[in-house]
């Protein structure tokens, strides 16, 4: 279910520069938050294994850190998505040379020929582009942000239905007869929560994606 345009609002850079406060507890948890899971997801589809897409999560949150006020001084780097893009491909190729290194016994490379690997050594992930895997990954994380905030607010048995509907996709007739409900309430359930993680994801898209 697609929700969202890619880089349809503008970045508020205010939260960007509360990045710059490596102190600022706070921001980087929801910042961390916010992102692992899409981090960890684009590093598995690319070919690494569990270990290596923790090491990338981890030299990606340490990339950012070190260089977001760079990011922000210079509107030259493009969207907030593209640039944390570029600095997730350039980690999962660093673990993919070191996998090469360890396997081949090659003498370790200095730290500049590292910091800025080949995009294209990146492998074809699962036999489609490595582009298409970060837009769908980058919903995907969107959405399930959305959901976790969202998903309190919910009536148990609503949110139930929305699951067995809309998520496993089993036809409306059967989600309300398992649930003994009317068929009409499921197609309201499925139409009242969409709105609402629709807004939600737009909220975290205001906060986290930038032109």
């Amino acid at each position: 279910m697609t929700l969202l345009a890619e880089d349809s609002i503008p970045t508020r850079y205010t939260l960007l520069s509360r990045l710059e406060d490596r102190g600022d507890q706070d921001s980087w948890r929801d910042f961390f938050d916010t992102y692992w899971r899409l981090i960890y997801s684009v590093a598995i589809k690319s070919g690494v294994t569990e270990a290596e897409a923790q090491d990338v999560v981890q030299e990606t949150i340490i990339s950012v850190a070190r260089d977001i006020h760079k990011f922000k001084r210079d509107r030259t780097l493009g969207s907030f998505k593209g640039w944390l893009r570029n600095i997730i491909h350039w980690r999962i190729a660093d673990q993919l040379r070191k996998r090469t290194r360890a396997s081949w016994g090659d003498a370790p490379k200095t730290g500049a020929d590292l910091s800025r690997p080949d995009i294209a050594e990146i492998p074809d992930p699962v036999g489609g582009t490595a582009e298409s895997v970060w837009e769908e990954e980058w919903q995907a994380n969107l959405l399930k942000a959305a959901m976790e905030t969202i998903k309190p607010r919910v009536k148990e048995e609503n949110y139930q239905i929305f699951d067995l509907y809309v998520i496993k996709q089993w036809p409306a007739r059967d989600v309300a007869r398992a649930l003994g409900v009317h068929v009409g309430l499921v197609y309201l359930v499925k139409y009242r929560i969409s709105a609402s993680l629709k807004k939600e994801a737009r909220r975290l898209e205001e906060k986290w994606n930038g032109h």
